[in-house]
C-alpha cells in the first residue's frame, strides 16, 4: 500500500529500528520484515543487532545491522544518512531504544536520572533531529517513538522512567502537529506490560545493577500481575495502528481503561493507581528501593 505522500506502508518501505537487538525492537524488526519492509536493525550491542538481522536473511531478502548508541547524535545522523544513501529513502524511524530504572525518588541519585534521561529522552530527540529534516526534504516519512503507559498515567517507583516517557509523549504530540504540513507522520507507542527483558531491567537498565535474586523474583511476580503479552503480538498490533496513522497507540487495549480514567478525572486516576500500588507493594518504604 502506498499513500499519496509517497510513504510505503509497509511493502517496500525502508525502516530504521533502534534498540533492535532485543525486546520490542527485535519484534518490530521481525514484524516489519514479514510485511515486506527493508529493515536496518540498530543497537548499541552490535552483535545482538547482527543476530536479529541475520535471522531474517532468507528468500533473497536482506536485513542489515548498524551499531548505534542513541546518546550519540552524530552517530545517529551517520546511520540515518547511510540508510538513505543505500536505499534512496527512509519511510520509517522507530525510535525504540530505552532503559528502565526506578525505586522511590528519595533513594534515587543524580547519576541514575542522567543515565535514563540520556537514553530515553535524548535518544528520541537525537532520532528526530537526525531523521526529521531528511523526511521533510523527501516529502514523506513516519517517526514512531516508543513511550510507555508510564508516559500517560502515574507510575510510582519509576519516576525517572515515567518522566522521560511523559516527555516523549509530549514531544510526539507537538511534532505531529508541526510535521503534518510537510507530509511527515508522527506516532507514539504506549505499551502496557510486554514480556521483554525490560521487565527485569533489561540488558542496560538501572534495575539490572546488583539486583538480588529475591528482588528479581519480586519484580517477576509484580510484572505477572500486569498480564504481559508477547512482544511479537504487540509489534503486529502496533504496526496495524501505525498503518492507520494513529497518534497515540496503547497496547494491550485493556490499558486504555486506566488512561481514560486518568484523563476523565486526574484525581480519580491518582486514587486508582494509589490503590493498585498499595496492593502490589508490601513492606516498609525502605524495601521499595530497586538498586541502581
Amino acid at each position: 500500500m502506498v499513500s499519496q505522500s509517497g510513504l510505503r506502508v509497509f511493502e517496500g518501505a525502508v525502516a530504521l529500528v533502534t534498540g533492535a537487538g532485543s525486546g520490542i525492537g527485535k519484534a518490530l524488526t521481525e514484524a516489519l520484515w514479514s510485511r515486506g519492509s527493508v529493515v536496518v536493525a540498530a543497537d548499541r550491542d552490535l552483535e545482538s543487532a547482527q543476530e536479529v538481522a541475520g535471522a531474517l536473511q532468507r528468500d533473497g531478502r536482506v536485513a542489515t545491522a548498524a551499531h548505534l548508541d542513541v546518546r550519540d547524535l552524530e552517530r545517529f545522523r551517520e546511520v540515518v544518512a547511510q540508510t538513505f544513501e543505500t536505499h534512496g529513502r527512509l519511510d520509517f524511524l522507530f525510535n525504540n531504544a530505552g532503559i528502565v530504572g526506578g525505586g522511590e525518588v528519595t533513594n534515587s541519585t543524580i547519576d541514575e536520572w542522567r543515565a535514563i534521561i540520556e537514553v530515553n529522552l535524548f535518544g528520541v530527540i537525537h532520532g528526530v533531529l537526525a531523521a526529521y529534516p531528511l523526511m521533510r526534504r523527501q516529502g514523506f516519512g513516519h517517526i514512531v517513538n516508543t513511550a510507555s503507559m508510564a508516559g500517560l498515567v502515574p507510575a510510582p517507583l519509576t519516576a525517572s522512567y515515567s518522566t522521560t516517557k511523559h516527555a516523549v509523549v509530549g514531544l510526539s504530540k507537538a511534532l505531529r502537529v508541526e510535521a503534518s504540513a510537510a507530509g511527515v507522520r508522527v506516532s507514539v507507542l504506549c505499551p502496557g506490560a510486554i514480556r521483554t527483558p525490560i521487565l527485569e531491567g533489561g540488558r542496560h537498565g538501572l534495575f539490572s545493577r546488583e539486583m538480588s535474586e529475591e528482588q528479581r523474583k519480586t519484580m517477576r511476580e509484580f510484572s505477572e500481575r500486569l498480564r504481559p503479552i508477547d512482544p511479537l503480538r504487540f509489534a503486529n498490533a502496533a504496526l496495524d495502528a501505525v498503518a492507520h496513522n494513529k497518534p497515540i497507540i496503547v497496547i494491550p487495549s485493556w490499558w486504555k481503561i486506566l488512561w481514560w480514567i486518568d484523563r476523565a478525572s486526574p484525581s480519580l486516576g491518582l486514587l486508582v493507581v494509589q490503590r493498585l500500588f498499595e496492593k502490589s507493594i508490601q513492606g516498609p518504604p525502605s524495601s521499595h528501593r530497586f538498586p541502581g
